[in-house]
């Protein structure tokens, strides 16, 4: 599919007339939560059937979201060593693209509409990006519209995004963005004196030279570049509601409360990935589950449910692959929920003490959230957004998406669980592995041993 850009331009907020622009000379720090996540751009996609609004409209309405919204406007400041420090609210914009090709949706929908470097077409690019927010309108010959959005996750994590997106569909259709959401992000103080309980070295936290030395499995030998995208596949998997509750029965016969879905999700991914792997029984796998913050800060401070950054630790199940295969699925649900349990709001505190307190740069420590691995083998990665209305994003006029979907990442190992928009709670994975672990893993994922 050829893709062709008419036009390129940058967006800047639009604000109504009875409200003034703030002074362009304003700031924010980031938190110890925006430095410790990911230096990066996170893509997705969606796909619209007609009838849909003109472009007019939905650029109109992201002027008016990003009035409210204005991180998303701004730019990234960083140190002379090129750290993040601090969001510009400058109101400098955003990148909107606007595209066309003479395809049709459904001729390439299940060959493109998969996380593959075909979708990269569909978004403007990821790399040496100024603006923290980027849009691209692509119209298709049959009157569908595909939405490339992309934002920097030091701006803000998956759930804020994904009510910045709703916000823009409501100014789209000509209503206000809902309410309002907080933008205080100096709420995160440390405590006096700090009370570090947990040990951050080597979870969020690692050293600068062990990083750049260490290598995985997959790493070693492998060509950069086109080498790895081309040896990566993504198997999309849909886990119907039948098959949810079979695995939530099993995951949870030796205990006395059942799983969510996400932990008997996560705990059947872990082993069936780690199995077609075929890893040295010897070996350990530690599984990386992102864990919101919003609902584990309990008081002091209190969290608003609408606060806009990144509020995200990190839960590191870890286990013998051994021990793994061999016990029982309980065992892997087990491992992961207690995990995640305890990232409670004792430890996202002593983070913030940790982090507030340790001069990161002088001990040589960098994020362990880290984008420049190629593969995770033999660990493994979970991002969860089940609960964020990225669905939500209606732009007016009939027009609500028909698809919703990660871009392609090209990293082995980093799982994607979102609801599967047939709206039933059933549930969709995308699981990045190598070609020659694919076959092996697709024989066992939808077996329930």
């Amino acid at each position: 599919m050829k893709v062709k850009v008419e036009t390129t331009t940058i967006l800047k907020p639009t604000y109504e007339p009875t409200s003034p622009p703030p002074p362009p000379s304003t700031h924010v720090p980031l938190t110890v939560f925006d430095k410790a996540t990911y230096d990066t751009h996170v893509a997705v996609i969606y796909a619209y059937r007609p009838p849909t609004p003109p472009n007019a409209t939905i650029k109109l309405g992201l002027q008016k979201a990003l009035a409210e919204y204005r991180e998303f406007a701004g730019r990234l400041g960083r140190d002379e060593n090129r750290n993040p420090k601090l969001i510009l609210l400058n109101d400098d914009g955003v990148k909107l693209v606007e595209a066309s090709t003479d395809a049709r949706l459904d001729e390439v929908m299940m060959p493109l509409l998969t996380p593959s470097p075909a979708t990269w077409s569909l978004h403007p690019g990821l790399k040496n990006v100024e603006e923290l927010v980027q849009v691209q309108l692509t119209r298709f010959g049959c009157g569908s519209l595909v939405v490339g959005f992309t934002a920097h996750h030091l701006v803000a994590d998956g759930r804020s995004t994904s009510e910045f997106l709703v916000a823009w569909g409501r100014a789209s259709r000509g209503l206000d963005v809902g309410r309002s959401p907080s933008l205080d992000r100096t709420i995160f103080a440390p405590r006096k004196p700090p009370v570090v309980e947990y040990e951050h070295r080597g979870v969020e936290y690692k050293s600068k030279i062990r990083a750049s030395s260490s290598q995985t499995r997959s790493d070693e030998n492998l060509k950069p570049g086109v080498y790895v995208v081309c040896s990566l596949f993504v198997s999309c998997l849909h886990f119907t509601l039948d098959f949810l509750s079979k695995l939530k029965s099993r995951c949870s016969a030796s205990s006395t409360k059942p799983y969510t879905t996400f932990v008997s999700v996560a705990a059947h991914l872990w082993r069936t990935v780690t199995k077609a792997r075929n890893l040295a029984g010897s070996e350990s796998t530690r599984f990386r589950i992102s864990v919101d913050g919003r609902t584990r800060m309990v008081n002091d401070p209190q969290i608003p449910d609408d606060y806009l950054g990144n509020l995200v630790l990190w839960a590191f199940p870890t286990s013998r692959v051994d021990d793994l295969l061999t016990q029982p699925l309980p065992y892997a649900a087990k491992l992961i929920n207690d995990a995640v349990v305890g990232v409670d709001d004792g430890y996202f505190k002593s983070f913030v003490d940790f982090a507030s307190h340790v001069d990161v740069e002088k001990e040589g420590l960098v994020p362990t959230a880290d984008v420049s691995r190629s593969a995770l083998s033999p660990d493994l990665e979970v991002h969860s957004w089940l609960r964020f209305p990225f669905y939500d994003l209606d732009f007016g006029g009939g027009c609500r998406p028909c698809v919703f979907m990660p871009s392609f990442f090209p990293t082995e190992g980093v799982v994607i669980l979102l609801p599967s928009f047939a709206g039933d709670g059933s549930v969709d994975a995308f699981v990045p592995l190598f070609r020659e672990d694919l076959d092996a893993f697709m024989e066992v994922c939808y077996v329930l041993d």
